[in-house]
């Protein structure tokens, strides 16, 4: 199994663009062979002293998948390649950590 954090920073003011185009592809990856868990998270304020600073413009994407393989074909599934082409304008960046149980 493994975990990923995608951290997707947006356009100012893009967060709910972004996040009704995002939840369009939710259920699909979720049918997907290999997927345990997909969602999009946003910062919580919690007045927490050692929480990093609240991000406005960003999406942490929290994923779980049974294989390296299985994320891999996510990645390169019709779906994907159609939402990434919807959002292009809407994204600054994205970052993928990818993590294994310890």
């Amino acid at each position: 199994m493994i975990h990923v954090l995608a951290t997707v920073e947006l356009q100012p003011g893009k967060r709910e663009a972004f996040l009704a185009e995002f939840h369009r592809i939710v259920p699909l990856v979720r049918a997907e062979a290999g997927c345990i868990e997909y969602g999009p998270t946003v910062d919580l304020r919690t007045g927490i002293a050692v929480q990093v600073p609240v991000r406005d413009n960003v999406v942490t994407v929290v994923e779980k998948w049974e294989s390296l393989d299985a994320l891999r074909a996510h990645m390169a599934a019709p779906h994907m390649v159609e939402y990434r082409g919807r959002v292009k304008d809407l994204v600054v960046k994205v970052e993928l950590q990818i993590l294994e149980p310890a």
